[in-house]
């Protein structure tokens, strides 16, 4: 993003009504934040209990905080009004992204974790459709004769659960079906495999998950090398051990939807009793398997490089 100029007042900056769309997320020093100027901000020098310093990025039509958090990481917070304006948001960073890539195969994958009921896939949905929205503007001098592909496609980790007839060979297949979609009921060995064939290739058949019949299905989608931007979205995407712990290092962003646990487990209870079930089993399923899943994903959320402010419908 190209900022003529802005000002700040206290702890906010402020871009002008005239400026572009998109947001430049950056770390920034309140006490050093000038007229014209973003500074770099660093908290080496503060002890281990220091503040987090925080600074406000805002547009009329997208006003989005971005926060720089403590010690030596760099986490970037992105919270607006409405969702709509966080997955314009979150588009317009990403264009620029694939704009630059002088390689047609270079791939930038972006991981988008949460718990249940965060919105991920919604989100992951929204975001690439305006990706694709936005990428023609971008790309006319590039596609002058032909009409711009679309570059954004979403992955999602559920193609890699693990298939019934592997949970009913488990020592105990009755656990193993009622606490599928913990991190165990997945193959993120095979997951792994896939996104390095993506990397190494730039493309890659992927498997989806067929919801009616509870079981992937092979090679469903087909990310290839028009594909610039690959948004994978799943719960355990930046767990830090065994197998998803090298998933998490091939993603180029990561990505995490910070929600309140009771309001995303409420939206499970909803999803669970559209599909049929009880509110009362809906109720035991949350207690005994989704809300523990959860739980565990927040524990990753420290491993994110940006974090979404999930606003509610």
């Amino acid at each position: 993003m190209e900022i003529s100029s802005f000002y700040t007042s206290s702890r906010r900056c402020w871009l002008p009504s005239s400026g572009t769309n998109m947001v430049l997320l950056k770390k920034v020093s309140v006490s050093q934040c000038y007229q014209g100027s973003v500074f770099m901000f660093s908290n080496k020098s503060r002890s281990q209990n220091s503040l987090n310093r925080s600074v406000f990025l805002r547009h009329k039509k997208y006003p989005v905080q971005v926060v720089s958090c403590s010690q030596n990481k760099e986490i970037l917070i992105v919270e607006a009004r409405s969702m709509d304006e966080i997955y314009d948001t979150l588009a317009g960073r990403l264009v620029p992204t694939a704009a630059s890539g002088t390689n047609t195969s270079l791939t930038h994958i972006v991981g988008l974790a949460g718990p249940p009921g965060a919105g991920k896939t919604t989100i992951a949905s929204e975001v690439a459709k305006r990706v694709n929205k936005l990428w023609p503007q971008k790309a006319s001098s590039f596609y002058s004769q032909t009409e711009p592909p679309e570059i954004a496609i979403v992955l999602p980790m559920d193609g890699f659960h693990l298939y019934r007839h592997q949970l009913d060979s488990m020592e105990n297949p009755k656990e193993a079906h009622k606490r599928r979609r913990a991190p165990w009921t997945f193959d993120p060995d095979l997951f792994l495999k896939c996104l390095k064939t993506l990397r190494e290739q730039g493309s890659v058949y992927a498997p989806s998950f067929d919801h009616g019949v509870g079981d992937p299905i092979e090679d469903d989608i087909f990310v290839n090398v028009q594909h610039k931007v690959v948004i994978v979205e799943g719960n355990y995407l930046l767990l830090d051990e065994g197998s998803w712990k090298e998933i998490s290092s091939i993603l180029d962003e990561k990505w995490f939807v910070d929600v309140d646990i009771d309001i995303a487990m409420e939206r499970v209870l909803k999803r669970h009793i559209s599909t049929g079930n009880t509110p009362e089993i809906a109720k035991q399923r949350i207690e005994y398997n989704d809300r523990p899943n959860a739980e565990l994903v927040f524990k990753s959320k420290k491993n994110a490089d940006l974090i979404i402010k999930s606003v509610a419908l």
